[in-house]
């Protein structure tokens, strides 16, 4: 229905009808536009949102994704989800149609990130943070699936990016390779006393980095972990952990409770509010190059501290469940999903697949004698 024109008030106003969710012919009416224009285009935006018809772009449907999920996210996390959509997906997809987007469609994106170089000729990106890409887009086309009536998803059909990264090798430090690690960045007290916590209590660096010297029960070695450090738009920002099971109390070994007590009391004037850890992760992940360097051992991430120190409770006989309570996982299965193998484990088992086998014989002779 064409707008039509308030003489009296010089303005224009969008009249048409509609069928909302439920299958109802209803009318919208809404005054106030300066041109006929804009109330044309106001029609059509909401009959593209109201009648799910999504005969639209990609990048316009973005927009309607914005209004219906960022407010139920983080901002941080929503910041970090917009950065991929704005950089790695919307370049390639703002313009096409979503109810003409494809599985090929898909299949040649991924092939353009995958095929993506750095200066020395290394792909660009590692197949981690490609799958996090991909599943960013994935959560567009389904968001599109459940609430606009979109047929399908085209991510399903493409399938995985990347190919199958099972059989990479975890990015982990056993007990021994962290302790000749330690031993290389003890000339260097911040990083060092930052490195004995993560390694021994598992927490997120963002929590590290939050923590001050009231969150830590000095008689009864506890660590309240209640807060968490993120850098957003360029500032520092505490917010709360980052699931609600990341609100947590952690018991720590004595030893790390009087080695914090000792840094603590190295910094002059700390205050029971203040941050203990005065440090950014660009910081520590030079630390650990330096430190992997000269103690022999292969770097890792500043965040595989983390599944190190989960890798090692498993291996040590501890349930997940508990495991995932101690590091704040709300899920199980994420707890598992960390829990990398020990190499040297496997020769273990295959010395007592042995053992078994031959006490299995040696009983076999026994009895037949």
């Amino acid at each position: 229905m064409p707008a039509v024109k308030d003489e009296k008030y010089n303005t224009w106003t969008a009249r048409f009808y509609y069928t909302d969710w439920q299958g109802n012919r209803k009318q919208k009416k809404k005054r106030g536009f300066k041109t006929r224009r804009e109330a044309n285009e106001y029609e059509h935006d909401f009959l593209v949102k109201q009648a799910h018809t999504l005969d639209l772009t990609f990048g316009e449907f973005l927009t309607i994704y914005e209004d219906d999920v960022k407010p139920k996210l983080r901002r941080n996390t929503w910041l970090t989800k917009q950065q991929i959509l704005r950089e790695k997906i919307l370049p390639y997809f703002e313009n096409k149609k979503m109810n003409e987007i494809t599985g090929a469609d898909i299949v040649q994106w991924q092939n353009m990130l995958t095929g993506m170089k750095d200066e020395n000729g290394n792909p660009k990106y590692s197949h981690g943070y490609l799958k996090t890409v991909q599943a960013h887009l994935s959560a567009v086309m389904n968001h599109a699936v459940k609430l606009y009536e979109l047929p399908r998803n085209p991510v399903l059909q493409a399938g995985a990016i990347g190919g199958d990264d099972r059989t990479k090798e975890p990015e982990i430090w056993t007990q021994t390779e962290y302790r000749k690690f330690a031993e290389a960045v003890e000339d260097n007290p911040r990083a060092f006393f930052a490195f004995e916590t993560l390694y021994w209590t598992g927490l997120r660096v963002g929590e590290l980095l939050a923590l001050t010297p009231d969150d830590i029960d000095f008689q009864n070695d506890i660590l309240r972990v209640n807060k968490s450090l993120q850098h957003i738009e360029g500032e520092v920002v505490i917010t709360p952990p980052k699931t609600k099971a990341g609100v947590r109390s952690v018991i720590i070994p004595h030893f790390l409770t009087e080695e914090l007590d000792a840094f603590i009391k190295m910094q002059y004037g700390l205050k029971e509010n203040d941050r203990i850890f005065d440090i950014d992760k660009s910081t520590l992940h030079k630390e650990i190059l330096r430190g992997a360097k000269a103690a022999g051992v292969h770097p890792i991430r500043v965040h595989d501290i983390r599944h190190s120190h989960i890798s090692m409770l498993i291996d040590m006989g501890f349930s997940p469940v508990d495991v995932a309570k101690r590091v704040g996982h709300e899920k199980i299965d994420i707890t598992l999903h960390y829990a990398h193998s020990n190499p040297a484990r496997q020769h273990e088992m295959a010395d007592r697949l042995r053992d078994t086998r031959e006490g299995a014989q040696d009983n076999d002779k026994r009895q037949k004698a």
